[in-house]
Parts: C-alpha cells; sequence; structure tokens
C-alpha cells in the first residue's frame, strides 16, 4: 500500500486523473471500475478536461460502477446513473454499449448481480478501480459487518450513511434504505486500487482502515491486504495516521525513475 499526503482535494484530483490518463494512453481498452460522490468529482473534471483539451480519447474504455439505489429510476436526479453522466459520460467519448451502471430496477436483482459479475469478467476484470471511503469505513456500500470475500449484490444502509446522502434528495423524500454493490471480493480483483480521502471528516475512518486491524467491522481495512493499492490523502484526512511522517519519507525518497519523479513534483507544485 502507497499513502500519498497531498496539499488539498484539487491536488488530489489532478494525482488521481494523471494516473487514469497514463493508463488509458498506455492501454486505450483499459477497464476502469468508477465511484460517486463529491470526492471523485474533482478528478472527473480532470479527465473531461484531458479529452477536450488533450485529446485523451476514451472510445475504446469499458467502465463499470460501483453501485445503485435498489428501486430508484436511473432518470432520478440523486441517481448514480443521473450523477455518473452529468460529471462524467455526458462529456466523454466512451459508447454507452461499454458503461456498465448496476440497474436498481432490475426484476430479477440475483440474476442481475450475477451478470454484472460475468460482465467484468468478460470485460477482462478491472485494470484500476477508483473508490472514496464512507464515514464508518466502507467502501461501495460495503456497510461495516460486509464479508470480506462478498460479490455483487444487495445491501442495507446503515443510518449515519442514509444521512450522510441525504443532501442528494429533496427534503421530503426518503433516502433509499437498500442499494446494489460491488463486493468486497469483487473491488479486491481490481489489477489496482485508488483510494481517495478528503477532509477531517474522513481522519477516523482513514486511521482505521490503513493503521487498524483488519477486519468487517471497517471493510476499507482489507486494502492492506491488496497488492497494489495507492491511497492519495489531503492534511485533514491523513491528520490521524500515527505514521504520517514515514508515509511522507517514503514518498520523497521512493526509487522511481527521474522521469515519473518529476511528473509527480510538477503535481504538487
Amino acid at each position: 500500500m502507497e499513502i500519498i499526503i497531498l496539499p488539498d482535494a484539487t491536488t488530489g484530483g489532478a494525482y488521481a486523473a494523471r494516473m487514469i490518463e497514463k493508463l488509458v494512453r498506455n492501454k486505450p481498452k483499459a477497464v476502469l471500475g468508477l465511484a460517486t460522490g463529491s470526492t471523485p468529482i474533482p478528478v472527473y473534471q480532470n479527465l473531461i478536461q484531458k479529452h477536450q483539451e488533450e485529446n485523451l480519447d476514451f472510445s475504446q474504455v469499458t467502465t463499470f460502477n460501483l453501485d445503485e439505489y435498489l428501486g430508484l429510476d436511473p432518470s432520478h436526479p440523486a441517481s448514480y446513473h443521473s450523477f455518473m453522466r452529468e460529471h462524467l459520460f455526458s462529456k466523454l467519448n466512451i459508447p454507452q454499449s461499454q458503461i456498465h451502471i448496476p440497474d436498481g430496477l432490475a426484476p430479477d436483482i440475483e440474476a442481475h448481480c450475477a451478470a454484472y459479475e460475468a460482465a467484468i469478467v468478460k470485460a477482462g476484470g478491472i485494470d484500476l478501480q477508483l473508490l472514496g471511503i464512507g464515514g464508518e469505513g466502507h467502501i461501495g456500500f460495503n456497510e461495516p459487518s460486509s464479508s470480506l470475500t462478498s460479490r455483487t449484490r444487495v445491501k442495507t444502509l446503515i443510518p449515519r450513511t442514509r444521512e450522510d446522502n441525504k443532501r442528494f434528495f429533496k427534503p421530503e423524500e426518503a433516502v433509499p434504505h437498500h442499494v446494489l454493490t460491488m463486493g468486497i471480493g469483487t473491488i479486491m480483483e481490481a489489477r489496482t486500487i485508488l483510494l481517495l480521502a478528503f477532509g477531517d471528516g474522513k481522519a477516523e475512518a482513514i486511521a482505521r482502515s490503513l493503521e487498524g486491524p483488519l477486519t468487517a467491522r471497517i471493510p476499507a481495512s482489507i486494502l492492506q491486504m491488496h497488492p497494489k493499492t495507492i491511497v492519495l490523502l489531503d492534511e485533514g484526512s491523513a491528520s490521524k495516521l500515527e505514521m504520517k511522517d514515514y508515509y511522507r519519507y517514503v514518498y520523497e525518497h521512493k526509487e522511481t525513475t527521474h522521469s515519473i519523479h518529476r511528473e509527480e513534483n510538477e503535481l504538487l507544485s
């Protein structure tokens, strides 16, 4: 696990977008696992800019989103279908046939979840999975106590998660109690995992996930077992890490080529 502490979310978004850009340019048929929420928005803004101004081509890319609310129409403003259209897909040249988001209205949910898993395998597996983290340490919508080998399925949201997501719904609307989400086992099969967390509100979850014991109570703690996880933090989200000075030292002195090190320094300047 590589932990990189950056000045702020803006820098973090640019850094993550640069990583995705390198992947797409080197592997035009890359398979991306995508996330929703406020955390990845700076990443998506940077990718859109690279597409529009630097000819970054997404025409052969395939995407799989982490989750969707159960029973929510894709046209609903708070659906993750709507979120992704607004913040990314409407501004890139990814063919609709290569975009995959769980269908919360599927008539046979169990069959749909199995088909979603099969589609990931058919695509060759996920090259890079983008993640945020919930206040209780969830990734995707894998809430505390989720099986660490779980697959795409229905999950029940805990009250804190529903409260956190309340802002995306109208005041008179209830936040759904259930979602479809990629499982932890599914997430762990991605070749690279890129976890982003910004702000003081994520500090406790980050500390427990990265430096605490591996436990289903903190689903993101399983990332300690992944062979290639990169964690991008800002000062706020890193504030409760006991080893943050060591993480800074490792990053500043890591063995890498001069050209890559120069590019990373440019992101931080």
